[in-house]
């Protein structure tokens, strides 16, 4: 069935229920952002595969929003499905809400499924709505009335996460939440983010791809946590651990009835991770604030940080190797972009502690590149020829930690624009690297930091400049990051982030460059008080082939030369041959 015809069947349910609108997002039940492909709905209407976006069908159009990292792929992957892009953030283009009301009547049934819309984003919508006299229909899931090959929930096995790795025992982190929940009056505490279970419990799995999660809810009670999962998932050793917690196993879909369930007390929740069916479940007076767990998860312990700097090394011999393999290769002959991010792939696979990819690569050749989220196919796939210059976006989940890198390397020779360019962004990663912040500096107030060698050159990027980085977790997580979208999270010593800025030319070229660091302390003064920095946790060379030294401050050329020092320092003892020549050659000074 095209998507056309996944329209038109999806409008025919739609009038049967009186519904003039239908709202379709990218969630899950648990508010994810990359989903299993049971809740790839959104793609299922559209044909758009990008990690963010909503669509929203009415019985005369058919529309998807998405921000700038995908807008080029949604016009390549939208173009003659009826479905209409509508540019977040662009001038003159409608949000999801001013489009409900310009297209529908007062009192229209809107309708969507209450398990993937969170209680948050549910209020925006009916305050932006409330004086249209809308109501909502919200207990179908209409997409799977017409979805007959819809593919089945995902049942991977639990695997325990030692507190070698973890830092903390799962005895240990549920002391602390229900600690916190007594300061804030709460008796019950339900958590729906998967990430944020896996962290609680020390439990990882294989039900969405590159990201080591299991489906699942959690309650917890002032003396007990409640597990809600397929119990086909638990293993005899992963049972007996949880009990020794006081973890009990239930099943999945009995969460609705457990809360209806609770008739006396106070239950805690996140309105941006709750979705309006938990919600709706719940008989008793709730309290609302910021996952507890969320909180907690972002800031590293030492034992954390110092299994990220091992997964480091490991993840730059990777990358060090593949950085050789493709510069020589590339002078005998051509290769593909996806065979390119195989040979990443095969390199980092033989890695201690390899799990998974934490996010499918971005190998992405001179004009694909310009598409910050651009994912290579078969069928639309460059040829890396040897001149200009080719993106690497790839990142690992080892047991020790998860990595998420980014190096555009000239494959041959560069004009002086793309040189100018790589430049001015390696500028902006290496200035916002350096620079001191007072404690309390949210990464908001960062941000221009690694925009300003660009904005002087009247360009920008459509994307944040940095997101929360997981440990064997998500790859993006929060609730801290680095984006002009104002944010009220204070950076915090251990949490750890990205610095990512690039610059996209359409048909041109994309150029990012993107290490991990990490919040520390610094020094404390007189007359300013607690400073923080950032210590770079990512290890590999920069292309000196790519950059015009001429542009470099003294500052920026010192941090270069030390940066590579480093890269040389930790990662040599584990390269020989051609491949430390490469090194050395790679980590020359400027």
């Amino acid at each position: 069935m095209d998507i056309k015809k996944r329209i038109e069947e999806l409008r025919n349910q739609m009038r049967k229920r009186n519904i003039e609108a239908y709202i379709v997002p990218s969630s899950d039940p648990h508010q994810s952002e990359y989903v299993a492909e049971h809740y790839t709905a959104r793609t299922f209407i559209t044909g758009f595969t990008g990690s963010a976006g909503t669509a929203i069908i009415t019985l005369k159009d058919a529309c998807l929003w998405t921000d700038g990292r995908y807008f080029i792929q949604a016009e390549s992957e939208l173009k003659d499905t009826g479905v209409t892009l509508f540019k977040m953030g662009e001038s003159g283009v409608l949000t999801v809400e001013e489009f409900l009301k310009k297209s529908l009547n007062k009192g229209a049934k809107i309708g969507f499924d209450g398990k993937v819309i969170s209680v948050e984003y549910f209020r925006i919508l009916q305050k932006a709505l409330e004086n249209q006299e809308f109501s909502f229909e919200v207990k179908e899931d209409l997409i799977d009335e017409i979805w007959k090959d819809r593919p089945e929930m995902p049942c991977s096995q639990v695997v325990l996460h030692e507190v070698k790795f973890a830092g903390k025992s799962r005895e240990e982190k549920l002391t602390q939440v229900v600690k916190e929940m007594k300061t804030m009056g709460a008796d019950y505490y339900v958590v729906a983010g998967l990430d944020d279970i896996a962290w609680l419990l020390n439990i990882r799995g294989r039900d969405i791809k590159c990201n080591p999660l299991s489906i699942a809810y959690s309650v917890i009670s002032q003396n007990k946590c409640y597990l809600f999962m397929d119990d086909r998932k638990i293993t005899s050793e992963v049972r007996i651990e949880l009990e020794k917690a006081n973890v009990e196993i239930m099943p999945y879909n009995s969460l609705g009835k457990f809360l209806e369930g609770i008739k006396a007390g106070t239950i805690l929740i996140d309105p941006a991770k709750t979705s309006t069916w938990i919600n709706s479940a719940i008989k008793i007076k709730t309290v609302e604030t910021m996952d507890i767990t969320t909180r907690l998860k972002a800031v590293k312990n030492d034992i954390q940080i110092e299994n990220i700097r091992t997964a480091m090394v490991r993840d730059g011999v990777a990358m060090a190797k593949f950085i050789n393999w493709i510069k020589k290769t590339i002078k005998t002959r051509n290769i593909t972009e996806i065979e390119a991010s195989d040979k990443l792939e095969e390199i980092r696979k033989v890695g201690e502690n390899f799990y998974d990819l934490s996010f499918g690569s971005i190998s992405a050749y001179r004009a694909n590149a310009s598409m910050p989220h651009y994912s290579a196919t078969e069928k639309n796939q460059a040829t890396i020829k040897a001149e200009g210059l080719y993106l690497i976006d790839s990142g690992a989940q080892y047991l020790d930690g998860t990595t998420d890198i980014t190096r555009t390397l000239a494959v041959g020779p560069l004009t002086e624009e793309e040189k100018t360019d790589f430049t001015l962004v390696l500028r902006g990663m290496i200035n916002l690297t350096m620079q001191r912040f007072l404690y309390g500096t949210t990464g908001s107030n960062l941000d221009i930091i690694a925009r300003i060698p660009l904005w002087n050159a009247g360009m920008d990027f459509k994307h944040g400049t940095g997101h929360g980085v997981g440990f064997f977790l998500n790859v993006h997580e929060g609730p801290h990051r680095i984006s002009m979208a104002p944010n009220n999270v204070k950076l915090e010593k251990g949490m750890v982030v990205s610095n990512e800025p690039g610059v996209y030319k359409v048909e041109k070229h994309g150029i990012r460059t993107e290490n991990l660091v990490v919040v520390q302390r610094d020094e404390i003064t007189q007359y300013g008080g607690q400073f923080m920095k950032f210590e770079t946790l990512t290890l590999c060379p920069i292309d000196l082939e790519a950059i015009d030294v001429s542009l470099l401050t003294i500052e920026e050329k010192n941090w270069l030369n030390n940066y590579h020092r480093i890269v040389f320092e930790k990662l040599s003892p584990y390269l020989q041959g051609e491949e430390l020549e490469y090194l050395k050659q790679a980590t020359l000074k400027v």
